[in-house]
């Protein structure tokens, strides 16, 4: 008996894919730029205050709060604007920004370097939720978590190269011609993206901004998954937040070296990150199959990984256990970032991520508040031993998490009424 049943075609390859390409080539670019830029911003401003604490510890400041700031907003004009347009315009207006503090540095204004920090936050709060969008309907379902870990393999590479080749710049060309670096590169990245294929929206009624925010916020509401993975996120924060401002005293207390040795710590995590991103691009079909108990799995691990930590005065220990998180958190990271690829609205994606995203950065700016009085009111190793618990009690929350499918909202939510209905009439 014969079929006439049509083969279905494979998707083409992934590094044929134009959208793709474009993209992974920018963020490469954006990587570059932004580790010249905190090496550069970093030695400068020590140099220009001679080590003030204070001043050193605004560069964060300014890179933190245009998150709380524009989150919300970008994402909404996210889901408003061209994607193509978004992510060309956001780079050109870094590299004038470069251009700008050039020319007050050489007024002898020197505060103007803070500038770059928050118009490079600012402006990554309108491009990376248009960069979602762009793979949403460019890049085959079955090949984003690839895709995705590719992309996030590069943020991994420079965690560790970053670093290197931001001091070797500093060294060789000094501030101005850091940032002269810096304003090539943020260009360069904006006339590869020229070449995104054009990108037409859906017309819609014009709305008011506050009105996109409130259906953003009815939007994960209304939706049992994203609810549950936004509070488990939050849980998550709070444990990463307790260890981030803490490191250095795993190196100095717990193994008894000087502080200059927290570059290997680092890179420890750094390798695993990018050995993780590598394994989960590999075995993207396989994790996206299994994502569910692979998530709370990798949170688990996670937990563990940092009560060791915390007690461990073995230097191999502590490297392999911080390799170990490496590879831990790229599986969340390309988990989390294909589920939601895939998962959320296209119309929704920026305000979306611009709600989870300012609170998960709210809950480690929280904990990280706490954590020095935590550690100096009992020891380091009960802030780490909370730490684990917290991020344990995220792993439990996660197996109540519908990661599983890759069902629309209004789907889950029809399916939430129904079986509330069926139970009534029983």
């Amino acid at each position: 008996m014969s079929s006439n049943a049509t083969p279905v075609a494979a998707p083409p390859s992934l590094w044929s894919n134009r959208v793709f390409l474009i993209v992974a080539s920018a963020d490469l670019l954006q990587q570059i730029g932004i580790w010249v830029r905190n090496m550069a911003l970093l030695f400068a401003v020590t140099e220009m205050t001679n080590g003030n604490a204070v001043a050193i510890s605004l560069l964060t400041v300014f890179e933190m709060a245009p998150i709380f700031i524009f989150s919300l907003i970008g994402g909404v004009f996210a889901d408003r604007w061209n994607p193509k347009w978004t992510v060309v315009i956001g780079d050109l207006l870094s590299a004038l920004s470069i251009v700008v503090i050039m020319l007050c540095l050489a007024s002898g204004i020197w505060q103007a370097v803070f500038l770059a920090t928050v118009v490079s936050a600012i402006v990554s709060q309108f491009s990376v939720p248009s960069s979602s969008v762009l793979f949403k309907r460019h890049v085959p379902e079955s090949q984003v978590p690839t895709a995705i870990g590719i992309t996030q393999g590069l943020s991994s590479i420079f965690v560790i190269l970053g670093p290197i080749i931001g001091t070797f710049l500093y060294k060789v060309l000094g501030l101005q011609g850091s940032l002269v670096v810096l304003c090539g590169i943020f260009t360069l990245a904006a006339l590869i993206q020229l070449a995104l294929p054009s990108y037409k929206r859906e017309k819609k009624e014009n709305t008011a901004v506050l009105e996109d925010i409130k259906s953003g916020i009815s939007y994960v509401w209304a939706h049992p998954t994203l609810r549950l993975l936004t509070l488990t996120q939050i849980v998550i924060s709070l444990g990463i937040g307790l260890i981030q401002p803490l490191e250095i005293f795993i190196v100095t207390e717990r193994l008894g070296l000087p502080k200059e040795s927290l570059p290997w710590i680092t890179t420890a995590a750094g390798i695993g990150l990018l050995l993780g991103i590598s394994i989960a691009s590999a075995c993207g079909s396989f994790i996206q199959k299994h994502r569910k108990i692979i998530f709370a799995i990798a949170l688990l691990g996670l937990a563990i990984s940092l009560v060791i930590e915390g007690w461990s005065t073995i230097l191999w220990l502590t490297l392999g256990i911080r390799f170990l998180s490496g590879l831990l958190i790229a599986a969340l990271q390309v988990i989390l970032s294909t589920w939601f690829i895939q998962f959320v609205d296209e119309n929704f994606i920026g305000r979306v991520n611009g709600i989870t995203m300012p609170l998960y950065t709210a809950g480690v700016m929280i904990a990280s508040g706490m954590a020095g009085f935590i550690k100096e009111q009992f020891s380091l190793v009960t802030v780490f031993t909370l730490a684990g618990i917290i991020v344990a009690f995220g792993a439990w929350l996660s197996l109540y998490i519908n990661l599983s499918s890759a069902k629309q909202p209004s789907e889950e939510t029809e399916n939430v009424e129904a079986s509330k209905s069926l139970r009534t009439a029983k």
